[in-house]
């Protein structure tokens, strides 16, 4: 009897089952192939971290070893300019070639360290910082910003696109006798800006609109004194509609 029990316990010897074998196979293979994306494409962070995740769940044994459906590693790349967020149509050429000599332009009067430019597909965007065109906590036009706005309307005059002008300010209360409130002052800044280019440049007022956004778009964090200065600005949106040549 004791002999037959040597036996039988040889015969069932420790080791791993046989179906271990062919799964780590497929995590082999599905780790490699995976590589082989991440080499070739750009790579959504977030996305690569829940395919990660995933892997490991799936070689630790607690779940089916299989990549969730919805995990998409790969996006596609994106080689147009502006904003350069991959989800953004292609920008038009003719529209490149405006945001470009509006560039050169700015550069030639020696506004592009004052003025910021930019662009993506549905747009040319000039953002003026507020120190330039106003007082603090007034919506009058000073003579410096006079005198940004008449070298703006000159390149505002060479389309006959819509123009929206957008008022920001930072987070900081406003409360006077004029403003009640951001919201108040934002659009009453953007207003002096359309009237002055209509009334002042003769800029048409049908392609003109106003808008006031008061604290509540920040570009940055309203943390400290120059973020805020970030926030506070004007920008003049020229929008894209297959650019006309102005007359």
């Amino acid at each position: 009897m004791a002999r037959k029990r040597k036996q039988k316990k040889a015969e069932g010897g420790g080791g791993s089952p046989g179906w271990m074998t062919t799964f780590s196979d497929l995590m082999s293979l599905l780790l490699t192939f995976f590589i082989l994306l991440y080499s070739m494409s750009s790579v959504s962070e977030s996305k690569f971290n829940e395919a990660s995740a995933s892997m490991n769940i799936a070689f630790s044994g607690q779940g089916g070893g299989l990549l969730p459906e919805q995990t998409t590693v790969v996006q596609e790349n994106n080689g147009g300019e502006g904003s350069g967020d991959s989800t953004d149509k292609e920008i038009p050429e003719e529209l490149i070639e405006m945001y470009e000599k509006m560039e050169q332009l700015l550069h030639e009067q020696e506004m592009d360290t004052t003025i910021g430019i930019k662009i993506d597909s549905e747009g040319i965007y000039l953002d003026i910082k507020d120190s330039i065109l106003f007082s603090p906590g007034s919506a009058d036009i000073v003579g410096s910003g006079t005198d940004t706005l008449n070298n703006l309307a000159e390149l505002i005059q060479q389309v006959n696109n819509e123009v929206i002008i957008e008022g920001y300010t930072d987070d900081v209360p406003m409360s006077n006798e004029q403003y009640e409130s951001n919201w108040e002052l934002s659009t009453s800044r953007a207003v002096s800006v359309l009237r002055y280019l209509s009334e002042e440049k003769a800029v048409d007022p049908t392609r003109l609109s106003a808008r006031g956004y008061g604290e509540h778009r920040p570009i940055v964090p309203n943390d400290s004194a120059k973020n805020r200065a970030e926030n506070r600005r004007v920008n003049i949106v020229i929008l894209y509609e297959e650019f006309e040549e102005g007359s």
